[in-house]
């Protein structure tokens, strides 16, 4: 029997922090979550003002964020407002703490 991704026996949290991760892995997320932390909210259209990118690439930025539950978006038509998703922002915070916090310097490697 071969191993597949099933098999494998991944916590909560394990999962969790790889989506966090995945959604943190992009340079323009890391400054919307920046521009957001700044301000109570924001419309797609605020940050098209802040970045020189499209409106359409921006919000699939936004969708990857919002998919990770990293931000909350209310639809406010024909406006999205966007925010930061505090509680799951704090659990993130506190996952990839603790994976700073194991010490990968008593593994011996080459």
């Amino acid at each position: 029997m071969s191993k597949t991704i099933q098999q494998i026996g991944y916590s909560k949290e394990t999962e969790a922090l790889a989506k966090y991760a995945k959604a943190l892995g992009h340079p323009t997320r890391l400054i919307i979550l920046k521009y957001l932390s700044n301000q109570s909210c924001c419309y797609t259209g605020d940050l098209v003002e802040v970045l020189p990118l499209a409106q359409s690439t921006i919000s699939q930025h936004l969708k990857e964020l919002k998919d990770a539950g990293l931000i909350k978006g209310e639809v406010s038509p024909p406006k999205i407002r966007y925010c930061i998703h505090t509680e799951n922002w704090k659990y993130a915070q506190g996952l990839f703490r603790t994976l700073f916090k194991e010490d990968f310097q008593s593994i011996k490697c080459c």
